[in-house]
C-alpha cells in the first residue's frame, strides 16, 4: 500500500499558528514537525503533537540533515522567518525543493538583500551595515539623515527606529547594540538605511505588501494588501483587501516585486514583499521568503482561500489552485498594539459593543489579563477586530467607530491608566499621531461588556 505524502514543516514562532496549520494541512499530507528548542515551541509542542509527529532539531547541521534524510519527507517548508535558513539547509541535504541556501541568506540578511537589489538595478536605497557602534560615523557618511536603524536579521519592527539628529542617533545606535544578541567580531548586526518618505495617502497607509507564489512557471502575484497607517515608529496595526491603488501604480508595484524576486534568486514557494509608495514611485522595503503574518486569515475570510494549504500543495509539487485574490468588498483586520512603555494588561473593555457594530465580523483578544508587556518598539498585538465594508472610506469609518467603543487598562510604573483604543492607534482626527499620548480615559465600573481575556 502506498503511503500518503509526507510534508516536513520546520516550525517556530512565525506567520502561521498551529491551529492554522491543522486546518490548512488537513487532507494534504502526513505532517512531521521539525522544531528547535525555543520557548515558543515548548508552549506549542502539545498542540503540534496532535497534528503530527514532532522531532527536535539539535542545531548541528550534520545531525539534523541525517534526521531529515531518515524521515524521508516528500517536501519541506516553513512559515517562520526564524527558520528560513535552517529549512534551506535541510532541503539541500534532502534534495528537496525550497529556497537555495544562498537565496535564504539574501532573504534573511537585510544588508545582503539591499546590496543584491542594488547590483541588479532593482532598487538603490542607500544603506550601510554596522558590526559595532564604532561603525556609526562611516554609516552616517554613507547614508545621511534621516535614516532607519534596524537589525540585520529580525521581524516585527524589533529594534527598528527612525533617526533624524546625529547626536541622538549615535546614542540610539549604542542602546540598540546593547540589546542585540552577541555576534563574532566584524559580523554586521545593524543596518542603517535611507528613510523612505511615502506619498500622501490620506487615512490609509503609504505602503503595501505583495503575496507571490514562485515556481517553475515563474512568479504569480496572488494579492496586494493595503495597509493601515503605521503607529510610531514602524509598528503595523492592520491590513485590508482589496488595495486602494490605481491600476498604473499596481502594475508598477508588481513589476518591482517581480524584479526583486528575480534579483534574489527566489524560485520556489510563497513570498511576502513590502513596498513603500513614494512620490517618485514604489520602493522596496524588504522581501521575505515566507507567507506574511495574518495574511492567511485575511485570505480565508475575504476569499475562502487557505494559503497554508496552497503552500503545502505547492511544496508537494501539486497545483495549489490559487489565482489572483481580490474580493468584491473591502475586508480588513485591525490590531491594537501594546504600549512602548513596559506595563501589565489589567483589562480590556468594550468588546461586546465592538462585536455588535454593523460590519464587524469578529473581535478577539490575544493578550491575557495580568500579562506583562515588555514595552519597546516591536509590533506586539493585543487584539484583532475584523470586518467588511463596501469601500475604503466606509472601512475607515467602521474601524474608527469600533475603536471608539474599546479601551485598555494598563498598569504602568506610575499606576493604572485606562487608554481609549482610538487614542493608541494610527488615526486621530484623520491624522497619524504617536500612541498613548492622549489623556487617560475613564473606566466605567458598571460596564457590562468588559471582558477578561483567557
Amino acid at each position: 500500500m502506498t503511503r500518503p505524502p509526507r510534508l516536513a514543516v520546520v516550525y517556530d514562532d512565525g506567520a502561521v499558528s498551529p491551529g492554522e496549520l491543522g486546518v490548512g494541512l488537513a487532507g494534504t499530507a502526513d505532517a512531521v514537525f521539525l522544531v528547535p528548542d525555543s520557548p515558543h515551541v515548548a508552549a506549542m509542542r502539545p498542540v503540534l503533537r496532535q497534528l503530527g509527529a514532532v522531532h527536535g532539531l539539535t542545531g548541528d547541521a550534520a545531525r539534523d540533515a541525517a534526521l531529515v534524510r531518515r524521515l524521508a519527507p516528500d517536501a519541506i517548508t516553513t512559515f517562520s522567518e526564524l527558520m528560513i535558513r535552517t529549512t534551506a539547509a535541510l532541503a539541500e541535504a534532502a534534495q528537496l525543493p525550497y529556497h537555495r541556501p544562498a537565496t535564504a541568506l539574501l532573504l534573511t540578511d537585510k544588508t545582503l538583500q539591499r546590496a543584491a537589489l542594488r547590483r541588479a538595478g532593482v532598487d538603490d536605497v542607500r544603506h550601510a551595515s554596522l558590526a559595532s557602534p564604532a561603525d556609526w560615523p562611516a554609516a552616517l557618511a554613507a547614508v545621511g539623515l534621516p535614516a532607519v536603524v534596524k537589525p540585520v536579521r529580525g521581524a516585527g519592527s524589533r529594534h527598528t527606529h527612525p533617526v533624524y539628529e546625529e547626536e541622538r542617533a549615535a546614542r540610539l545606535v549604542a542602546e540598540v547594540f546593547a540589546g542585540l544578541p552577541d555576534a563574532p567580531p566584524g559580523v554586521p548586526r545593524l543596518v542603517v538605511e535611507e528613510l523612505l518618505t511615502g506619498r500622501p495617502s490620506g487615512p490609509l497607509g503609504d505602503y503595501v505588501s505583495v503575496e507571490s507564489l514562485c515556481g517553475a512557471d515563474g512568479v504569480a502575484h496572488l494579492a496586494v494588501s493595503g495597509k493601515l497607517p503605521l503607529v510610531r515608529p514602524f509598528r503595523e496595526p492592520g491590513r485590508y483587501w482589496p488595495h486602494h491603488l490605481a491600476p498604473a501604480e499596481e502594475r508598477a508595484v508588481l513589476d518591482l516585486v517581480t524584479r526583486a524576486l528575480g534579483a534574489l534568486g527566489v524560485r520556489h514557494g510563497l513570498t511576502h514583499t513590502e513596498v513603500k509608495l513614494t512620490p517618485a514611485g514604489p520602493r522596496i522595503i524588504e522581501v521575505n521568503g515566507r507567507l506574511g503574518g495574518h495574511v492567511n486569515g485575511l485570505a480565508r475570510t475575504a476569499c475562502g482561500v487557505d494559503l497554508v494549504r496552497a503552500a503545502a500543495l505547492h511544496a508537494l509539487g501539486r497545483h495549489p489552485g490559487v489565482g489572483r485574490l481580490r474580493p468584491g468588498r473591502v475586508h480588513f483586520q485591525h490590531n491594537g498594539l501594546a504600549p512602548t512603555e513596559p506595563c501589565r494588561l489589567l483589562g480590556v473593555h468594550g468588546a461586546a459593543r465592538v462585536r455588535a457594530r454593523d460590519g464587524v465580523s469578529g473581535y478577539r483578544v490575544f493578550a491575557r489579563v495580568g500579562q506583562r508587556l515588555p514595552g519597546g518598539v516591536m509590533t506586539r498585538e493585543l487584539d484583532v477586530v475584523w470586518g467588511i465594508a463596501d469601500d475604503h472610506d466606509a472601512m475607515v469609518r467602521l474601524i474608527r467607530g469600533a475603536l471608539g467603543e474599546l479601551s485598555y487598562e494598563f498598569g504602568f510604573a506610575d499606576g493604572p491608566r485606562t487608554v481609549a483604543a482610538a487614542d493608541c492607534g494610527a488615526w486621530q482626527d484623520g491624522a497619524a499621531r504617536p500612541p498613548y499620548d492622549a489623556p487617560a480615559g475613564r473606566r466605567d465600573a458598571d460596564a457590562r461588556d468588559d471582558v477578561t481575556p483567557r
